[in-house]
């Protein structure tokens, strides 16, 4: 039958070639654009848990060299480099005289993604 479309040596594709070929692209486009968005959500949110582990040592390491009692916020901490998309409330306060790390709430959630990561005072991370 594709004989007889193709009479004059014409060359190229049928319409029915065409067509399953874009269905099959569409059925590869289903499958796939949802894993990505899983996947990037994911991601995002482990840069917030790693965020949250590296602000802890970042703390860490600026009341080891302060001479008195701190409270710490993300903008505080100099050696700490934040990411602008990632939302972080709390504190972490140190009292020198005892060397106690204490934790106001410190909770770390990007913007666009789905899990929110809060610290606890022995520098480990949770996840409600």
């Amino acid at each position: 039958m594709i004989r007889k479309l193709r009479a004059n040596n014409q060359k190229g594709f049928t319409l029915i070639e065409l067509m399953i070929v874009v269905a099959i692209i569409g059925i590869l486009a289903a499958i796939a654009i949802p894993n990505f968005i899983s996947y990037r959500t994911k991601g995002l949110s482990s840069a917030a848990k790693s965020e949250a582990s590296s602000f802890y040592t970042a703390a860490l390491a600026y009341f080891s060299v302060t001479a008195a009692d701190r409270t710490v916020d993300r903008s505080d901490c100099p050696s700490f480099g934040a990411n602008d998309e990632i939302t972080h409330t709390g504190t972490l306060t140190y009292t020198k005289a005892t060397g106690a790390v204490g934790i106001t709430l410190p909770t770390f959630v990007h913007s666009q993604g789905g899990e929110t990561y809060t610290l606890v005072t022995d520098g480990s991370i949770t996840s409600p």
